[in-house]
């Protein structure tokens, strides 16, 4: 255990940290998109998930792991972010900026900072029902909870569907950017299979946010409807 805290206390066990964070949260955001696209097979089937979910009795230590999984990848990067600035407390010069320095690169924390803004918006929104709650509401003819009939009434509003899709593109932009950073973190990065590892994170990224995105989309241009 103090081995562990003292490799935390270093600016490498914080990045291995940090990625090793990532990974599972990659993991959580692949399972999670499997779910949510129970929804091309109709109100059945996603009702029948959604409920086997919510019934289902590890479902609250779940919860507080991924809870606390936010937490640490979201404290290690502002932790990393601030240590990164105070170690180069000089701007660089008008117009330059560093080899190894990205739009992406420079503004991860903020992207990341957006998608957990958008993760407190979306479980108010679909999980806890402050939002919209009059869709929260509907039950099947089973008398379970209608996530079907939730998603698509919600996103049949064009402002809704449009506040989802935005979040998508952000969070594509942060993993995208994540991906690619792994393989370094991981020292993964030899020069022969750095391209294969650049396309690899880039089509994951594109897998993620356009599978997300497509249910919004779908359901907005009325190829989803109740």
């Amino acid at each position: 255990m103090g081995r562990l805290d003292g490799l935390l206390n270093t600016s490498i066990g914080q990045k291995l940290a940090l990625a090793a964070s990532g990974v599972a949260l990659i993991g959580f955001l692949l399972v999670h998109l499997l779910g949510n696209l129970t929804l091309f097979q109709g109100p059945e089937v996603m009702n029948a998930y959604a409920h086997w979910m919510q019934t289902h009795p590890l479902l609250w230590a779940g919860r507080v792991g991924l809870v606390t999984l936010f937490g640490l990848h979201t404290t290690l990067a502002i932790r990393l972010a601030l240590e990164n600035h105070r170690a180069r407390p000089i701007r660089y010069a008008a117009g330059l900026r560093s080899q190894d320095s990205t739009f992406l690169s420079r503004y991860i924390v903020l992207t990341g900072l957006l998608v957990l803004a958008f993760l407190v918006y979306h479980l108010l929104h679909f999980t806890v029902g402050a939002v919209q709650p009059e869709h929260a509401r509907l039950l099947d003819e089973q008398g379970r909870h209608d996530v079907y009939g939730m998603v698509v009434r919600s996103f049949g509003e064009p402002a809704v569907a449009i506040s989802y899709l935005v979040a998508m593109t952000i969070l594509g932009l942060h993993l995208f950017h994540g991906l690619r950073s792994l393989s370094q973190t991981f020292g993964v990065n030899h020069e022969t299979y750095v391209g294969a590892i650049r396309w690899a994170a880039g089509g994951l990224a594109l897998a993620i946010v356009v599978g997300n995105a497509s249910i919004p989309l779908s359901v907005w241009l009325g190829w989803i409807s109740l």
